[in-house]
């Protein structure tokens, strides 16, 4: 198993895994994950402009050349009332089931820590559906802690 940082010629690859993932937080939550039809086409622009960028972290996973696994992670300016100015925020990770267990999603987080460490950032943050128990267990065992709960209310009209 390879983890490396994406270029843009892996974008496409990695664009059904970010339907997959897309689908299955819609099915977790459809009132916080109501997607625009084909949310992977969406990410084409941004995915690409992550590869190119210093300050993202856009991490393929690939097993005998074929691309099974993808992290995207950004560094965000915090609004100006705290002391911290900006913070990372991993915003997908995901790898393909039949790869899953074998510490590959574990290795592409704590890659990216480091990344961000060496960049001098001071915080990583990322969000996880309610439903979403496998990811908390990952995200704590690498260092992560529960710091808020978002809440939501769907209002009828």
């Amino acid at each position: 198993m390879l983890i490396r940082p994406a270029t843009i010629t892996d974008v496409p690859a990695v664009l059904p895994m970010v339907a997959k993932i897309c689908a299955l937080h819609e099915s977790w939550d459809s009132a916080k994950y109501g997607f625009l039809p084909h949310p992977e086409q969406r990410y084409e622009q941004w995915l690409t402009r992550l590869a190119n960028n210093e300050r993202s972290i856009f991490l393929v996973s690939e097993n005998e050349g074929q691309i099974i696994g993808f992290l995207v992670a950004t560094v965000e300016r915090e609004i100006p009332i705290y002391r911290l100015q900006e913070f990372a925020f991993i915003h997908d990770i995901w790898v393909e089931a039949e790869y899953r267990q074998k510490g590959i999603a574990r290795q592409m987080v704590m890659l990216s820590i480091e990344r961000f460490h060496q960049m001098g950032v001071k915080q990583i943050r990322l969000d996880t559906a309610i439903a979403n128990e496998a990811s908390r267990r990952l995200f704590a065992s690498c260092g992560f802690r529960f710091s808020i709960i978002e809440m939501l209310i769907e209002l009828s009209h």
